[in-house]
């Protein structure tokens, strides 16, 4: 009888101790998990003011978003979200979630910011596989080079221009790597192809 009481009271307190456990993961998980969304949502937000001065939206971008449907133009077979900028109630410009597929070493993430008038004001790429040194120049940590979108719109570089200089376009290439430049090159006029087919439907938002 000994030893079974021995087991009962054993079990007993390792079913406490299994719920006090559980318990403590529980609070733990509560009082982090909006400091962990805190963070990412500030992290977001910075990533967006970087690409779109924060002089010239008044909404929280983080919570005005539109689903796309899947087109080629934006580099997925899935929907796609966009973050819509307001100012006064309208549609000051809209921040795409699109993709760059065909990198050297895999599709590229990017965000792309264009304005009401077309006018891309910024990118960058947000997640990548390229050969360190060679196409991870996309980063703007690496390199300045994704600074060469801003400002651009098909008033101002032709459709010709939109290519990397060895294409017969203005926008440089690496040494040692085209493919990757290319591809982002293709994506951000793609993603401007795509909002100026789209704009009145964008902007009525």
């Amino acid at each position: 009888m000994n030893i079974f009481t021995s087991i009962r009271q054993n079990s007993i307190g390792l079913g406490i101790f299994a719920v006090m456990t559980a318990g403590l993961i529980a609070l733990t998980h509560q009082f982090t998990e909006q400091t962990i969304q805190d963070n990412i949502v500030e992290a977001q937000l910075s990533a967006f003011n970087e690409i779109l001065p924060p002089e010239r939206y008044d909404n929280n971008l983080a919570e005005d978003t539109v689903m796309l449907p899947a087109n080629p133009l934006l580099g997925s077979s899935e929907p796609v979200k966009a973050y819509v900028a307001r100012n006064d109630g309208d549609v000051e410009a809209l921040i795409f979630e699109t993709v760059a597929p065909g990198g050297y070493n895999g599709n590229l993430d990017l965000l792309v910011a264009i304005d009401r008038n077309s006018v891309v004001t910024g990118a960058r790429v947000i997640s990548h596989k390229e050969t360190p040194g060679l196409g991870d120049k996309v980063d703007l940590q690496k390199s300045s080079w994704i600074l060469s979108f801003s400002g651009k719109s098909f008033e101002n570089t032709s459709m010709q221009a939109w290519n990397v200089k060895k294409d017969g376009g203005e926008f440089d290439q690496f040494t040692g790597a085209t493919i990757t430049p290319r591809a982002v090159v293709r994506a951000v006029k793609n993603t401007l192809i795509y909002f100026n087919e789209n704009k009145d439907a964008l902007l009525s938002r």
